[in-house]
C-alpha cells in the first residue's frame, strides 16, 4: 500500500523493503484527482490487523456478533492512532428482507432448502481463502448459532454454509434491516449501498409496500455514496 500510494501521488519512489526494492520517478500518468485513492483493506489476521492500521483508508469488516464487531473496531483504532493515523471503517454483509421478521426467516431457510451440507462443505473447502482467519471466524459462528442458524438477533449465519469468505446475513423487515446497519452500529461505519440480488429485486419489487420502502432506502444509501 505504501507502494502504490506514492506512486498514485504521483511522487518519485525509494523503497527498501522486505519483499520489494524499487526506485523509480514520479510516474507520468496520473489519476483524475491527482492523488491516490482511499485503500479499502480488510482482514482479521494480526499481521493483516498491523497493515491496516500502517496503510489502509477504510479497514472493512464482515458479520459477527455486536460485542465483536466494537472490539474489533477498538482494536483497529487504538493500533491506527499508535501511528498518528485514523482509519474509517466499513461493513460487508448480506442481507434477506421480506413484509415480517416470519417471511425472511422462511425466505432464509428456503434459499438453503435443497443444499446437500456434503456438497456445501466441499463448495467451502475448495476456496482459496477458506484456511484463513477471518473465514474461520465464520465459521466460529455458524458453530455457535442454534439450529435456525441466528447467532443474535436478525443475523443469520446458514448463508455461510455453502460459500467461504462473508458468510453470514441480516435477515428480517424492512425495519429490522436498517436498524440493524445502522442501530448499535451508528457512527462506525462509512456511508455505503448494499447490493441486491437480481431475482431478490424482482420479488421485492413486485410485492411494493414496506419492501419497497427498503428498496428506496437501499437507494438512498447507494446515493449518498456516490456523493462522497
Amino acid at each position: 500500500m505504501s507502494i502504490l500510494r506514492t506512486l498514485l501521488d504521483g511522487k518519485p519512489l525509494d523503497h527498501d523493503g522486505t519483499f520489494w526494492k524499487l526506485k523509480v520517478d514520479p510516474p507520468r500518468i496520473a489519476s483524475m484527482s491527482g492523488q491516490c485513492p482511499q485503500f479499502y483493506f480488510g482482514g482479521l489476521s494480526e499481521d493483516a490487523r498491523e497493515a491496516a492500521a500502517e496503510g489502509a483508508d477504510i479497514y472493512l469488516m464482515w458479520p459477527d456478533r455486536l460485542e465483536a464487531v466494537r472490539d474489533i473496531v477498538a482494536d483497529l483504532r487504538h493500533r491506527a492512532q499508535k501511528r498518528s493515523r485514523t482509519l474509517r471503517f466499513g461493513y460487508r454483509v448480506h442481507v434477506v428482507v421480506r413484509e415480517t421478521e416470519a417471511e425472511a426467516r422462511l425466505a432464509a431457510d428456503r434459499l438453503l432448502s435443497k443444499l446437500d451440507d456434503t456438497a456445501g462443505a466441499a463448495i467451502w473447502a475448495k476456496s482459496l481463502d477458506s484456511q484463513s482467519v477471518g473465514v474461520r471466524r465464520q465459521a466460529e459462528l455458524r458453530e455457535q448459532a442454534g439450529n435456525e442458524g441466528y447467532v443474535e438477533d436478525n443475523l443469520w449465519t446458514g448463508i455461510g454454509r455453502a460459500r467461504s469468505g462473508c458468510g453470514a446475513a441480516i435477515a428480517g423487515d424492512p425495519d429490522q434491516v436498517p436498524a440493524k446497519l445502522h442501530g448499535p452500529t451508528a457512527g462506525l461505519f462509512r456511508p455505503g449501498a448494499l447490493l441486491r440480488r437480481k431475482h431478490d429485486v424482482v420479488e421485492i419489487e413486485k410485492r411494493g409496500g414496506h419492501s419497497r420502502l427498503f428498496v428506496e432506502h437501499v437507494e438512498r444509501c447507494a446515493a449518498e455514496l456516490l456523493r462522497h
